[in-house]
């Protein structure tokens, strides 16, 4: 298969591009699939970083997944919030500040339930990959 991380790039950028451009009204969903813009901060630069993903709503709090699509390295923004957990989110319209914190034991197993029946390539993924491919959770914080 050929090197496609050029293209995942532009695709990207255009997507985070149109959500900001348009206030969260066009990218926000696409059939099946809801997206957040997650604003982190650099672990090595301290600079914003905004990267689009899928989400799940679990009450106030939305989850991610830090699956890089089944790619044995953990996607950037995993690893800023490991280093810088406060982060802002948006989705669709609403904006806010968030904790992240990684999901364990038994609201791991529940939320990794939720997620694959939203998201069935999730499960491939898992597969695909040795590393454990974290599910965050992304709880409201005060401004």
């Amino acid at each position: 298969m050929p090197n496609i991380r050029w293209l995942i790039a532009l695709i990207t950028a255009l997507h985070r591009f149109v959500y900001r451009m348009s206030g969260g009204w066009i990218g926000g969903r696409l059939p099946g699939q809801r997206f957040l813009l997650l604003t982190t901060r650099g672990r090595r630069t301290g600079l914003e970083r905004t990267q689009p993903l899928l989400y799940v709503r679990d009450g106030d709090d939305f989850v991610v997944v830090g699956s890089n699509g089944g790619d044995d390295r953990p996607p950037a923004w995993w690893l800023n919030l490991q280093a810088w957990p406060a982060a802002r989110v948006q989705a669709g319209r609403e904006r806010r500040a968030v904790q992240a914190r990684q999901a364990r034991g038994a609201e791991l197993d529940a939320l990794w339930a939720r997620l694959e029946s939203s998201y069935s390539y999730y499960a491939d993924y898992r597969r695909r990959t040795a590393r454990e491919i974290p599910v965050v959770v992304l709880e409201p914080k005060a401004d």
